[in-house]
């Protein structure tokens, strides 16, 4: 047993347990593997979480969240011409973008059963980026800096070409040059917009 408060205890079996359901998934982690891997005991456990449930849920929240990033986000989109803040939103997403909140293990409520709490809280924060990115669209079509264009089609647009590069890393470890791709994205997006 470790010697320490009931916090680093809790954190200690969050780390665990988010190590083994992000590789494996709900089905396929015990809660002996979970006590093995955070030297504990399963009554701490439930102590802790109330059951393996409470403690995949607290472990999706805290993989799963978005906020971060999101409010990374809201700041780039914060710049008042829109021109420079769709560069600056395009930049961050792409070497911001919070890839373990898509560890497939994440999602595997059961083995080919999706989790509906993650889902969801990934759903409402990729709504929330769409909304920024609509926003900026929306105030440089106003500025006339933007040609009249739909902004939700134009940002999930924008959005297709940003997570096509990070979905393709994520799930086939395929390798990009971020950089050059954030370049011709700015540049192509802005050119499309004249």
């Amino acid at each position: 047993m470790h010697p320490e408060g009931p916090r680093a205890t809790a954190e200690r079996i969050l780390a665990a347990a988010s190590r083994l359901f992000a590789e494996r998934g709900f089905a396929n982690v015990s809660v002996r593997d979970i006590c093995k891997e955070a030297g504990t005991s399963a009554p701490v456990i439930y102590y802790h979480f109330g059951d393996k449930k409470g403690l995949f849920d607290a472990v999706a929240r805290r993989r799963i969240s978005m906020d971060d990033f999101i409010g990374k986000l809201d700041e780039a989109c914060g710049e008042h011409e829109p021109r420079k803040a769709l560069a600056s939103f395009i930049s961050v997403y792409l070497s911001s973008f919070p890839e373990r909140a898509f560890d497939p293990g994440l999602y595997m409520r059961d083995s080919a059963t999706l989790d509906k709490n993650s889902a969801q809280m990934v759903v409402g924060g990729l709504e929330r980026i769409r909304s920024m990115a609509v926003g900026v669209v929306e105030r440089g079509i106003a500025l006339g800096e933007f040609r009249e264009a739909d902004p939700g089609m134009a940002s999930d647009c924008l959005l297709g070409m940003l997570n096509r590069v990070i979905f393709q890393h994520i799930h086939f470890a395929k390798v990009s040059d971020r950089e050059a791709y954030r370049r011709f994205v700015t540049e192509f997006f802005l050119t499309a917009m004249k």
